[in-house]
């Protein structure tokens, strides 16, 4: 625990001194702080968009896609915030800095997260927040204590199962040095598919969502098993408790193909 303790105070400092560092340019800041509302605010109101055409997509209201929509959008952009900024690892080994990082006494994995850590990226949790805060409240759930502690769990593990598929899709570069454009058609992908009901897409996705890339554990199930409606993959309510269960199952696999990636490592100059 005191390892855990001191490298997590370790990523504080590298995180804070990042932080100070962009506020020297406060307007810059701002405004990509502003841009990043903007972004998230363009994929809400392409939900809306479809809406204003059709009732209910897959059988949900524009209210439950949006409870999805929240829950989807928190996740990802707290792994945005936290893990996103892997996707840089790419430029760290062409560039033959990555090999600095791996002399000094703090986990890469934390150097890297912590150092490249962009705060401007809050603005991507806070708009689906306002969304998921306001859907629960408007919809007819019938809360109990069992589900208004699924709430933060589910959004705690979806966070770590995005931060699971950043930390994999990005430890393809040590392989192929360019992975930019493969991680992201999961994150970012993953980011748009976890934005509706599994309902409206064709089996082999659904598939693919629960057993391969488990998306469905982000928004979806939790969102059916709030609402106490039947979900499309066939599984049992209670299946949205799985959601912490998968999470921690990313997180060991990320953590192994991470480790196996930094093994295979050659630097610029051997």
């Amino acid at each position: 625990m005191a390892e855990v303790a001191a490298s997590l105070g370790v990523w504080g400092h590298l995180a804070a001194a990042r932080v100070r560092s962009d506020w020297q340019y406060r307007t810059s800041f701002l405004l990509l702080l502003l841009s990043q509302v903007l972004i998230a605010s363009c994929d809400l109101a392409v939900v809306a968009t479809l809406f204003s055409h059709v009732r209910a997509l897959g059988g949900w209201s524009g209210l439950e896609v949006a409870l999805i929509f929240g829950f989807g959008g928190v996740a990802f952009g707290l792994a945005d915030l936290f893990i996103g900024q892997l996707d840089k690892v790419s430029r760290h080994i062409k560039a033959g800095t990555f090999d600095l990082l791996l002399v000094r006494p703090v986990p890469t994995l934390l150097h890297l997260s912590g150092s490249e850590v962009s705060f401007r990226r809050v603005a991507r949790c806070l708009q689906p927040l306002v969304v998921l805060a306001v859907a629960l409240v408007v919809l007819d759930v019938d809360w109990n204590p069992e589900k208004v502690l699924l709430v933060p769990v589910a959004v705690v593990s979806g966070a770590v199962i995005f931060g699971g598929i950043f930390v994999i899709t990005s430890s393809i570069a040590f392989w192929t040095v360019e992975s930019r454009e493969v991680g992201n058609a999961f994150t970012y992908g993953g980011d748009l598919v976890v934005q509706y009901p599994l309902d409206v897409f064709g089996s082999w996705l659904r598939r693919l969502a629960t057993l391969v890339v488990p998306l469905a554990f982000v928004a979806y199930l939790p969102a059916a098993h709030l609402l106490d409606r039947a979900n499309a993959l066939g599984l049992p309510s209670l299946a949205a408790w799985a959601s912490p269960v998968v999470a921690l199952l990313v997180a060991l696999v990320a953590r192994a193909v991470w480790t196996t990636a930094i093994r295979h490592h050659r630097s610029t100059g051997s």
